[in-house]
């Protein structure tokens, strides 16, 4: 079934080594992503090695499984995902 009830979260723990890798990933899935926000602690002079991701994902289950995957074969790169279903 095609809906955008899915969210993913994504945890990168080691952000500069791994953000090339996970943006090539989400270019690939990018016509299945509907909202993007990437979070990370940043101040003047300081930002974080660490970095959160939220998508909205739109289209089959399929897909998101295989995002999902790719994603996942990254080091340092957790995924998790939920369907709302209100």
């Amino acid at each position: 079934m095609t809906s955008c009830s899915t969210i993913m979260a994504i945890l990168q723990e080691n952000r500069v080594d791994t953000a090339p890798k996970v943006q090539d990933i989400l270019t690939e899935f990018g016509c299945n992503i509907r909202v993007r926000l990437g979070l990370h602690d940043a101040a003047l002079g300081v930002c974080t090695n660490t970095g959160l991701i939220l998508l909205q994902l739109c289209g089959e289950e399929k897909m998101n499984q295989e995002l999902e995957q790719k994603l996942q074969a990254v080091p340092f790169v957790k995924v998790k995902t939920m369907t709302l279903d209100f």
